[in-house]
C-alpha cells in the first residue's frame, strides 16, 4: 500500500443499522416534500383553471330596477360582490350583486321596531 491509498473500515452492525435508518428518515422525508410540492402545483393550477372561466364571462350592460322612490346612499365592494345601499322611504335596504356577473345576490333590510 502507499500513503494515498486509505483503507476504509466496515462498519460494525450498530453503524450499519444507524446508516439504514438515515437512508430510510431521508427517503420520508424527500417523499414528503416531493408530495408537498406537488399538493403546491396543484392548488395553484385549480386557482387558475377556476379564474379562467370568470373571465369568459362578461358582464355587459345590466340595469337593475329600483322600487319607485328609491335613493342609492353608497355603493362598495365587498370581497367578489357589490354592495349598494338603498333608502327606500324612511327604511333602508342593502342589496348585493356578484362583481363579476352584476346578478343580484341577496337583500337585506332593516326595519324600525313598532
Amino acid at each position: 500500500m502507499t500513503t494515498t491509498d486509505t483503507a476504509v473500515p466496515e462498519p460494525s452492525p450498530e453503524q450499519a443499522a444507524l446508516f439504514a435508518r438515515v437512508r430510510r428518515m431521508m427517503l420520508i422525508a424527500g417523499l414528503t416534500t416531493a408530495l408537498a410540492i406537488c399538493a403546491v402545483l396543484i392548488a395553484v393550477g385549480y386557482r387558475l383553471f377556476k379564474s379562467e372561466g370568470r373571465a369568459a364571462e362578461p358582464a355587459g350592460d345590466v340595469t337593475a330596477m329600483l322600487p319607485k322612490g328609491a335613493k342609492i346612499v353608497s355603493t362598495g365592494l365587498a370581497g367578489d360582490r357589490l354592495v349598494v345601499t338603498l333608502d327606500l322611504g324612511g327604511v333602508i335596504e342593502i342589496r348585493t350583486f356578484d362583481a363579476h356577473t352584476l346578478k343580484p345576490a341577496g337583500k337585506l333590510k332593516f326595519a324600525n321596531e313598532p
